[in-house]
C-alpha cells in the first residue's frame, strides 16, 4: 500500500477504469455514490456506476437526483447493464442521500467535510447519510485523509486499524486491498464454523 497523499490525486483507482476513477477524485457526490453501491456487488461494479449512472440521467448534481421522478431513476438503474444487483433498492437509496445532501448541506457535499471541526463530528455526518454505516464512514475518513487531504484533527482515531480503500492508490494496491479482504472474510467463516461446531 502506498504513503498517504500531500494532495488531490487525478484519481482514485477503486474501479480499474480511468474515466471512472477519474470522476470518483472530481466529483465528492459520485465518491459517495460509489459507497452506497458498494453493497453485495463487486468493488469495481459499484465504484464504475457513478460515471454510468451520469451518462444514463445527465448529471450527479445532488438537487436534480433529489427531484426526479423515482420511476426514471430506477429505470436508470435496471437499464442493462444494470448499476447494481438491486436496482430499484439502490435507487431509492441514492435519492434518500441525495434528499438529505440538500436538505443538511444545501446540496453541497463537500460541506460534509469542510464543515466538520472533528474526525469523530466528520465520522457523525457520514453515519448519518443513507447508506452508509459504520465501517462505510471509517473508510471514508480514510479516504478523504490519506487521498484527498481532508484531516479534521483527530481523523486517524475515527478510521479502521486494517487496510481500506484509503490505503489504494493503484491498480496494484486495489488488488493486493481485495485479497486481504478475501483472506479476512475466509478467517470470519472459519472462526464462526468452529464456533457453530463446538
Amino acid at each position: 500500500m502506498g504513503p498517504a497523499s500531500s494532495g488531490s490525486p487525478s484519481l482514485l483507482p477503486f474501479s480499474g477504469i480511468p474515466e471512472a476513477d477519474a470522476l470518483l477524485a472530481a466529483d465528492p457526490m459520485a465518491l459517495l455514490i460509489g459507497f452506497v453501491l458498494d453493497q453485495q456487488v463487486p468493488l469495481e461494479w459499484a465504484f464504475s456506476s457513478p460515471l454510468e449512472l451520469r451518462r444514463r440521467i445527465g448529471t450527479l448534481d445532488p438537487v436534480r437526483i433529489a427531484e426526479m421522478d423515482p420511476q426514471a431513476l430506477e429505470a436508470a438503474f435496471r437499464q442493462r447493464p444494470m448499476l447494481h444487483r438491486f436496482p430499484g433498492a439502490m435507487a431509492r437509496r441514492v435519492q434518500e442521500l441525495a434528499a438529505v445532501l440538500v436538505r443538511d448541506y444545501g446540496g453541497d457535499p463537500t460541506r460534509i467535510w469542510h464543515e466538520a471541526g472533528s474526525g469523530e463530528e466528520l465520522h457523525r455526518r457520514l453515519r448519518a447519510l443513507p447508506g452508509i454505516g459504520e465501517m462505510k464512514a471509517g473508510t471514508l475518513v480514510a479516504v478523504l485523509a490519506k487521498r484527498l487531504g481532508v484531516r479534521p484533527a483527530g481523523w486517524e482515531a475515527v478510521v479502521p486499524d486494517h487496510p481500506t480503500l484509503g490505503d489504494v492508490d493503484s491498480d496494484e494496491a486495489r488488488r493486493a486491498y481485495q485479497a486481504f479482504k478475501r483472506a479476512r472474510k475466509a478467517e470470519l467463516r472459519a472462526g464462526a464454523d468452529k464456533v457453530g461446531g463446538g
